[in-house]
């Protein structure tokens, strides 16, 4: 048996309980959180800041957790956004047999992510996740109220009416049936919209956009259909998908 103050000196000191480890590397954590009025993507950015400003030389900024999804669903939304437009596009060309009328349903789009983008704004949220799924669903719902009046306005012009006579024609025919769907929706949405409690936060950012673009959508949008419809097709023959 060798005694062990042979081999070693031993003296009292201070150290941490364990040390982190991440990826390999020795790590500190940090946990925190935005203050009121601060979105939890702009914290993020501004952590980057400061980290790049104040870290040494050999130090750098990682992300975990909820921070990490969140910066990678930030950088996933666009090609969100565009498959969502992809497939609708597609699914209405296969539908009406040519290129033209889905575009005049896509221009639609645009008016709906604008309402929602005001609601969000007016209320003070902010870009997070739960709102940039409810820009996807409004891309459906807004597609939606389109196909409701080219639908009928293909029918008036293949009946022999001018493209312009068709298109005000299934607009007059149309607009109650399609306010009274999207309000039923939109008054759906309410209690997402006055959420509170637990997880609030998340049914408020997704409602509030949904219940503004739809409104924006219903009563805007609405007033441009016929004229998407009357430009993009006039009285010439379509050709097919």
């Amino acid at each position: 048996m060798v005694p062990l103050t042979s081999l070693v000196t031993v003296r009292e000191s201070y150290g941490p309980d364990q040390i982190e480890r991440y990826q390999g590397f020795v790590a500190a954590r940090v946990i925190g959180g935005s203050v009121p009025g601060v979105s939890s993507s702009e914290a993020l950015r501004i952590v980057e800041e400061i980290a790049a400003e104040n870290l040494p030389p050999g130090y750098e900024l990682d992300w975990t957790a909820q921070a990490l999804q969140e910066k990678r669903s930030a950088s996933s939304a666009i090609p969100a956004f565009s498959m969502a437009l992809l497939m609708v596009f597609l699914i209405l060309a296969a539908l009406y047999e040519k290129w033209s009328l889905p575009v005049g349903v896509i221009l639609t789009v645009p008016f709906a992510l604008l309402g929602a983008l005001v609601a969000i704004f007016v209320r003070g949220g902010s870009n997070d996740i739960y709102f940039q799924i409810g820009l996807v669903t409004l891309i459906g719902l807004a597609a939606k109220n389109a196909i409701l009046i080219v639908a009928f306005a293909v029918k008036a012009r293949d009946a022999g009416k001018s493209a312009a006579e068709a298109a005000v024609e299934a607009a007059r025919i149309r607009f109650r049936p399609l306010v009274m769907t999207s309000m039923a929706f939109v008054l759906g949405v309410v209690p997402l919209v006055l959420a509170a409690g637990a997880g609030a936060g998340a049914r408020r950012s997704m409602g509030t956009g949904v219940f503004g673009g739809m409104l924006f959508d219903t009563f805007v949008a609405t007033l441009f259909i016929p004229l998407f419809f009357k430009v993009l097709t006039g009285d010439r023959k379509e050709p097919r998908a």
